[in-house]
Formats: structure tokens, C-alpha cells, sequence
């Protein structure tokens, strides 16, 4: 698919829903629910057409003031569970990092787009990549608290074995998000593709907080390996949350792009 192919306009497209603090639909159904604990996100203004041959068919560049954006977000899963059940024994709680896009579809719908994630539990991976068509992969993935400091460290199993790592000092204080922070993590949804059909999966989450941090250090290797041009500039977007509880509900297919 080629990013002249995704940069036309949908046809009959819906009004582009609004980015906002909570979700803008309720689930008609809990599919499983989870924590996402001591998120840290790393992003950079990315070239819209190069993203746009990355999307799922029937999916766009979601873009703020003209621009889209990839993102590096380092986090530890926590109470991974399905339905109203008790979260899984064993396989529930893990690290990921994941290289994510910026998407929408005709319906209006913004969400995101996973290139990688990468953990370091193998039944979730095989699940996701299973169920989902995820691009999970199994990884060594480390996070530490040194103090104030907390570092993430991730480096494939396999293959290239691509690298990631982020140093940071949460200072606590509470900070507003602004514009740009909200169009980054006001996500109801991702878009993924599926037996060769593109889909919508939403979620709904509690409220994001963030507090001030400082960027010590990071390395993006794992953008490169998830197919886009590699930063070389500090991030324009560094943000730390203490963490939100998810759910997720049940799968849509997109209709069949013409």
C-alpha cells in the first residue's frame, strides 16, 4: 500500500471526533482490562507520507497544526485480566515498550497504530500476535526505580535484536498537559489489520495525570526497526504519568476500502 494510496481523502468521511480528556463513547462490552503503571512517553514529528504507507488500508495520518508524530512509550502492565474475571496468575504483570503511530478512519475515529511492542512475557506475545495481529515481540525488557530516577531498558531476543532505553527523574510536581499532550494520549482506540480486514478496538481509561520530569537519556534504535527514519533530535514531547486503568472492548472491522 502506498502513502499516495493512503493520503486521499475517505470517502463520505465523518466529522473528525474531538480530542478529548475522556472517551467519547462508552464500551457495550468489557473485552479484558489492565493497568498501565509509570508511563513514560518520548515523541517526534514524523514525515506524514512515510507514516501514511505504515498505516492499516482504510486508516490515515492523524495530524495536530499539520504535522503527525511517532511515539516511544515505556510502561509496566500491571493486572492484565479478561472480562470481570480476577487478572491472570503469571503472565498478568510485565514491561513493554512500544513504537506507536498517529491514525483515523472514515468513521472519525482517532487512534493509534503499533509498528512494535515488545515484552518480555512469551504467552502474551503469542496471544496478541494470535488474536490481534499485534506486532508483539518477545524481548528482555528491564525497569528500574534508582530513587527519583527511573530507567527502561529493552533489547530484542531474535534477529537485529533492536535496542531501547529511557533515563528519567520524575520530580513529582503535578503538571497541566498541554495541546500537543493531549493529542498524543487522548487515544480511544487503535487500528490494526486482521485476516486481511482493518479494524478498530476502543478502550476506555481513567483520567491521565503527568508530572514534571527531565530527560537524562534515551536510545530510539527500535524506531528505525519498526520501518521509519530514525531521530536524531532530542524528543519534542516528554511526558511521565504515574499510570491509568484500561479497559478494552469488543473489535470492529472497518468497511472495505474501495
Amino acid at each position: 500500500m502506498t502513502a499516495h494510496h493512503h493520503s486521499r481523502r475517505a470517502p463520505h468521511a465523518r466529522a473528525l471526533e474531538a480530542v478529548t480528556p475522556s472517551a467519547p463513547r462508552a464500551l457495550d462490552r468489557v473485552l479484558f482490562r489492565q493497568r498501565w503503571q509509570d508511563v513514560v512517553f518520548l515523541h517526534w514529528p514524523a514525515d506524514p507520507f512515510e507514516v501514511a504507507g505504515l498505516l492499516p488500508p482504510g486508516t490515515f495520518p492523524d495530524l495536530s497544526h499539520g504535522r503527525t508524530y511517532v511515539g516511544l512509550v515505556f510502561f509496566r502492565m500491571r493486572h492484565l485480566a479478561l472480562g470481570p474475571l480476577p487478572p491472570l496468575p503469571g503472565v498478568g504483570a510485565f514491561d513493554e515498550v512500544n513504537v506507536r503511530l498517529y491514525s483515523r478512519d472514515a468513521l472519525g475515529r482517532r487512534g493509534v497504530v503499533f509498528r512494535s511492542l515488545d515484552c518480555d512475557r512469551l504467552a502474551p506475545v503469542a496471544v496478541a500476535r494470535a488474536a490481534f495481529g499485534l506486532p508483539y515481540r518477545w524481548s528482555r525488557t528491564l525497569s528500574r526505580w534508582y530513587g527519583s530516577r527511573l530507567l527502561y531498558r529493552s533489547r530484542g531476543r531474535a534477529g537485529p535484536r533492536p535496542t531501547s532505553q529511557v533515563w528519567v527523574d520524575v520530580t513529582g510536581r503535578s503538571v497541566a498537559p498541554q495541546p500537543l499532550d493531549g493529542f498524543l494520549t487522548y487515544r480511544w482506540g487503535l487500528h490494526a489489520r486482521l485476516f486481511e480486514r482493518s479494524y478498530y478496538l476502543p478502550n476506555t481509561h481513567t483520567p491521565w495525570t503527568f508530572q514534571h520530569c527531565d530527560l537524562l537519556d534515551w536510545d530510539a534504535s527500535v524506531v528505525a526497526a519498526a520501518g521509519l527514519t530514525p531521530p536524531t533530535t532530542q524528543p519534542v514531547s516528554v511526558l511521565y504519568s504515574p499510570g491509568v486503568r484500561v479497559e478494552f472492548g469488543l473489535p470492529a472491522f472497518l468497511p472495505p476500502s474501495p
